[in-house]
């Protein structure tokens, strides 16, 4: 019997890669707080990693075969991509939410109480919800996704006996199948390189910031993309970039991995006049490789023919893709390279942010 409540609707937001028994707590909770509860899938369209294995539907259902038959209907899953801009991810999260409560009937405009874990700075956002009641529920000490996704692709021995532990018994099973599937492989490998790149970084002294570049070209309603040819994401595409070496600036860095991985046909100094902008992308968790901080670079060479591109270096391919073509590509790009495509190029519609 569902208790009456001041509240329309509970909001749950998180990656839940995967789905785990703190969440479940959490969910419980929401569902005690309200008829209705919106489960926001942040990263939704990322391409896969060992960091985001699972698609969004795929996170849907392993949290939807963790719940009671009878909680099942008042659950809606509403898909959510990042953002460089945290309040525009905050309104398009409001917008997300309130068309799907409409969509299931709920009065507009809805009386939502927010249900989260504030554990660390990565949650500041929970407080970016105005209107919103905020329900701050106590940290449940229970094996992080992280700790899992270890077990998942570890094949350590106590590898079931972690899932057991960790994870709601629907979910289990889920997993068990996924795991026999055509993803994990590749996954498990790219998780073992990552995982020796920590060692290698663990008897650092202080933790280790790494620092990056990244160069979106744009010319003649193109922009210039490489295919990764090493992990982490081998086969993905991504915008031209690399680690910045100890005697350069940033900008250096930038046109020598431009030249390194692509060969772009365009001399230096006609490169240097077409920067228009650079960026700094931050977000803490952004790289798989550890706290990366990266430094963008917009070139646009505008109407030009496109010049000659020869891959090499880290890619296996380098070529011009229209930009009309890239929202179809959003799962299969690095990282957070569509994201940074997006600020620059403006791919996707933004919302008013007084919304």
């Amino acid at each position: 019997m569902i208790q009456r409540t001041s509240h329309d609707a509970a909001v749950l937001i998180g990656r839940f890669q995967p789905f785990h028994n703190a969440h479940q707590v959490l969910l419980r909770r929401a569902l005690e707080a309200a008829p209705r509860v919106a489960v926001v899938i942040g990263s939704a369209f990322q391409a896969r990693s060992p960091k985001n294995p699972f698609s969004w539907q795929e996170r849907a259902e392993m949290i939807r075969l963790a719940l009671d038959e009878a909680d099942r209907d008042r659950v809606l899953f509403v898909p959510m991509r990042d953002h460089f801009d945290e309040e525009r991810w905050i309104v398009e999260t409001r917008l997300g939410v309130d068309a799907a409560l409409t969509a299931q009937g709920a009065a507009h405009p809805a009386r939502i109480v927010l249900v989260g874990h504030a554990k660390d700075a990565t949650r500041d956002y929970l407080h970016g919800f105005g209107g919103w009641t905020l329900r701050s529920v106590e940290r449940v000490h229970s094996a992080s996704a992280a700790t899992v996704r270890d077990a998942l692709f570890s094949g350590a021995e106590d590898a079931a006996q972690t899932l057991s532990h960790a994870v709601p018994a629907g979910t289990r099973g889920f997993l068990q199948s996924w795991m026999a599937g055509p993803q994990h492989d590749a996954l498990a490998h790219e998780w073992e390189l990552l995982r020796q790149h920590d060692a290698a970084w663990s008897v650092a002294p202080y933790p280790v910031v790494l620092v990056t570049v990244d160069c979106v070209v744009r010319c003649s309603g193109h922009v210039l993309l490489i295919r990764r040819g090493h992990p982490p994401g081998k086969g993905l595409r991504a915008v031209p970039g690399g680690f910045l070496e100890m005697r350069e600036t940033t900008l250096q860095s930038a046109l020598r991995e431009l030249e390194e991985e692509t060969h772009l046909d365009l001399p230096p100094a006609e490169l240097l006049g077409c920067l228009v902008s650079t960026e700094v992308f931050d977000r803490p968790d952004r790289s798989q490789r550890g706290r990366t901080v990266t430094h963008g670079h917009f070139f646009d060479l505008g109407d030009r023919p496109l010049p000659t591109l020869r891959a090499d270096d880290d890619a296996a391919a380098a070529e011009w893709i229209p930009i009309e073509a890239l929202t179809g590509l959003e799962d299969q790009l690095l990282d957070d390279h569509f994201q940074m495509l997006d600020h620059f190029l403006g791919l996707l519609p933004r919302p008013p942010i007084d919304t």
